[in-house]
């Protein structure tokens, strides 16, 4: 059987690393850093040789998108992290891309730990600095394109490349400053969450106890990006800011990193009212993947099968045509990571007791290991060609095609 590495929708790679084009040890500290490939067993989702052969042409074929994720690779020692993050300047993990079967990348940054400056994070002059280091690369290869328009969305697929949109999880950097959105816009964010988990000027974040809902300037913010062409997201926001946001928002809303919470009853979750709000309005929601977030009671190890219940959860609820994919993944070990970050990151605050505590989720390790085995869970389940085309890109092109400058 071919396996994952052996995908025949691989990118047109030359070898290229990050900052190669500078001189380690004079220009930047250098770090070893973690395996961008087999980390850990590999795994592929079982499937017949003849439904191989299906996935294959469907990841040649159609445009596969991930609307969530962070492709850098963090250091092998994470002891080393927050020293590692204070230097701003992540790397990318392009060869594992190159093999991953993407055609559009969702960039989220890492700008909740953008610790330059502060141990914070979100502070404008880091994530500012953060963006610009992480394009300043992309800039010196060919694989990876800055996607700004449609239209490199569908030339990336044509040339054998990845579409890099640019994202950020959170508005909070932007604090009471309108025109910090157009700045961002400019430098080639296309995306933005109203909020992360904390409350900041728009609204109330997940983790807050009294949700009060979208602030009057979270309402001028989510009109500005409106009139940019900045896709509103609210995966982080409470229940009444996300609420208040679709209400708002004279075009559709993203969730591009969930499930559903009536699967499994955590803040990190979205209740059922939210989820057919965002699909009312045109929106569309992406399942992530991120370790023991998409746990169900039937699979309280996080895997495959959770994160698949779901997507058939919320497909049931909302309509096929409104559901997609956002795993929300990096290079490295994600569980350690959230372990060190629990505390600054809200980790803690969305789980629930009852979870079985794992050490990766299979088949949804990394960037480059989602989709293939997506796919091969979508075609093993007899899902029709034109729904996996729908959830693996239509839906999200469909949306951006409605927020986005034509």
């Amino acid at each position: 059987m071919i396996t994952k590495k052996e995908i025949k929708n691989k990118k047109v790679y030359d070898g290229y690393k990050s900052f190669q084009y500078l001189e380690a040890g004079e220009d930047y500290k250098e770090y070893k850093l973690a395996k961008e490939i087999d980390r850990v067993e590999p795994y592929d989702y079982p499937v017949s040789e003849d439904q191989e052969q299906k996935v294959q042409q469907i990841l040649q074929e159609e445009h596969i998108v991930s609307m969530h994720e962070h492709t850098f690779v963090t250091p092998e020692d994470l002891s080393e992290f927050y020293e590692f993050r204070r230097q701003g300047r992540d790397w990318t993990g392009y060869e594992a891309l190159s093999r991953s079967g993407l055609d559009v990348i969702f960039e989220n940054f890492m700008d909740g730990t953008a610790m330059i400056t502060s141990q914070a994070g979100w502070k404008w002059s880091d994530v500012i600095h953060d963006i610009g280091i992480r394009f300043s690369d992309i800039a010196h290869q060919d694989m990876v394109i800055k996607a700004e328009r449609i239209s490199d969305l569908y030339r990336a697929k044509q040339e054998g490349k990845i579409a890099f949109v640019g994202a950020l999880e959170s508005c909070s950097m932007i604090e009471n400053e309108l025109d910090r959105l157009d700045v961002l816009y400019g430098i080639g964010i296309r995306t933005m969450g109203v909020v992360y988990s904390e409350a900041n000027a728009l609204g109330s974040g997940l983790r807050e106890p009294n949700d009060s809902g979208l602030s009057v300037f979270g309402k001028q913010a989510v009109r500005r990006m409106n009139k940019l062409g900045i896709t509103v997201d609210i995966s982080h926001a409470g229940d009444k800011t996300s609420l208040d946001t679709i209400e708002t928002s004279e075009k559709p809303v993203t969730i591009n990193h969930a499930g559903a919470r009536s699967l499994w009853d955590s803040k990190r979750m979205k209740p059922d009212d939210v989820l057919k709000a965002c699909a009312d309005k045109g929106g569309v929601i992406a399942i992530e993947a991120a370790p023991h977030s998409t746990i169900t009671d039937k699979h309280p190890a996080h895997n495959i099968e959770s994160f698949m219940e779901h997507f058939e959860y919320t497909a049931n609820l909302v309509g096929i045509n409104h559901v997609a994919f956002g795993p929300d993944t990096l290079f490295g070990d994600h569980v350690r990571i959230h372990d060190l970050l629990a505390g600054k990151l809200s980790i803690k605050s969305a789980q629930k007791s009852g979870m079985q505590k794992v050490e990766y989720v299979k088949g949804l390790e990394n960037p480059a290991e989602c989709f293939p085995n997506i796919v091969r869970w979508l075609v093993s389940h007899g899902y029709s060609r034109e729904d996996i085309k729908k959830v693996i890109g239509q839906n999200i092109f469909r949306v951006l095609k409605e927020t986005w400058v034509k």
